[in-house]
C-alpha cells in the first residue's frame, strides 16, 4: 500500500498545484487508506475468475476494478455524510474532512452523487441486469451509515453491501447468477462482519459514549469468540463453493492459508489492544488476496 502511495505521489503533487483541495477530497474518499478497495476488489475479482472459468472477460476485469475503487470512494462520502455529527468525538476520526470544515456536508453529498453517477456509466458497458443489479449496490451502501443509530448489526448491511459485487460480476460475466454464487456472497458477507466487528473494536469506548451501535458492542466479551466463529464460517462456506465450482487443489491451499492468517488475527486480538485491533483488521487484504490467488490457481 506504501508502494502505491508512492507511485501517486508526482501525479498527486502535479494536480495539487492545478487544485489545491484535491487532498481534503482525497482524505474524504480515503483514495489515501486503499484497504477498503482491496477488501472489495478481491472478492469479486474472484467471483469474475470463477464465471469465467479462469478467463474471465478483461474488458469486465478492468471496469471492476474502476467501479471499485470508484464505489468505495463514494460510500466514504456518504458515510462521512451520515456521521459529522459524531466523527468529532471519536479519535480515530476526528481529523476527517466535514468534522475540520475542510469539505462541507454538501460538497460531500455532491461528491457522492458524482461518483455513483460515473459507477454508473461504467455499468453502462456490461449488460443490463448487472446494471439494475447496481441499484442494489448503491442503496445499500447509501443506507449502511444510517444503520448504527437503530441497530447493533450495521456490519451485517455492510457485508450485504461490499459482497453485492460478487453476484454482479456473475451477471457480467455469465449472465446468472448460479444458485452456488450466493455460497461466496453469504462467506464475504461473513467475512466482512467478522472484520468489521476488528475494526469496531477499536472505537468501541468512543461508540459508548456517543451511542453508535456495532456488533463489537453487541458480543460484548464474546466478540473475540464471535469473530472466530463467523471466521469459520466463512471459510467452510468458502469450502462447501470451492465443491459446487469444482475448484482446483491450489484452492483448498489458500484456504488454508487464509485460515492460518485468520488465527494470526486471533492472536493480535487477544487483549482487545487498539492497535492490535487496527492492524488485525487491516490483515485482512491479505487474506483476501491469499484466497483471489487460490481461485485463480484453481481455475
Amino acid at each position: 500500500m506504501n508502494r502505491i502511495a508512492a507511485l501517486l505521489a508526482p501525479l498527486i503533487g502535479r494536480l495539487e498545484s492545478h487544485w489545491p483541495r484535491l487532498p481534503d477530497f482525497i482524505h474524504l474518499t480515503r483514495l489515501n487508506r486503499p484497504i477498503g478497495i482491496f477488501v472489495l476488489l478481491w472478492p469479486a475479482l474472484g467471483a469474475l475468475w470463477i464465471a469465467g472459468n479462469g478467463r474471465p472477460d478483461l474488458s469486465l476485469v478492468v471496469i471492476f476494478i474502476l467501479g471499485t475503487i470508484v464505489m468505495r470512494a463514494a460510500g466514504c462520502c456518504i458515510n462521512d455524510f451520515a456521521d459529522a455529527n459524531v466523527d468529532g468525538d471519536v479519535l480515530r476520526t476526528e481529523n476527517r474532512p466535514i468534522v475540520t470544515g475542510r469539505v462541507s456536508r454538501n460538497e460531500a453529498l455532491q461528491c457522492f452523487l458524482v461518483l455513483t453517477a460515473i459507477g454508473a456509466f461504467l455499468l453502462l458497458f456490461t449488460n443490463r441486469l448487472t446494471f439494475y443489479m447496481a441499484f442494489g449496490a448503491v442503496a445499500l451502501a447509501a443506507i449502511y451509515p444510517f444503520m448504527k443509530r437503530h441497530t447493533h448489526l450495521p456490519q451485517v448491511v455492510l457485508g450485504m453491501a461490499f459482497s453485492w459485487a460478487i453476484l454482479m460480476a456473475f451477471t457480467a460475466q455469465a449472465g446468472e447468477i448460479p444458485p452456488a454464487a450466493w455460497l461466496l456472497y453469504v462467506a464475504n458477507c461473513l467475512w466482512t462482519v467478522a472484520y468489521d466487528t476488528e475494526y469496531a473494536m477499536v472505537d468501541r469506548e468512543y461508540d459508548l459514549k456517543i451511542g453508535v451501535k456495532s456488533t463489537a458492542i453487541l458480543f460484548g466479551d464474546a466478540d473475540k469468540a464471535m469473530v472466530g466463529v463467523l471466521q469459520m464460517m466463512f471459510l467452510g462456506a468458502l469450502l462447501l463453493a470451492g465443491l459446487q465450482f469444482q475448484l482446483g487443489a491450489f484452492y483448498y491451499l489458500s484456504l488454508v492459508l487464509a485460515g492460518m492468517a485468520l488465527g494470526y488475527q486471533q492472536w493480535l486480538i487477544r487483549d482487545r489492544d487498539v492497535s492490535g485491533c487496527f492492524e488485525a483488521f487491516l490483515s485482512n487484504h491479505w487474506v483476501g488476496l491469499i484466497l483471489f490467488a487460490g481461485v485463480v490457481l484453481g481455475t
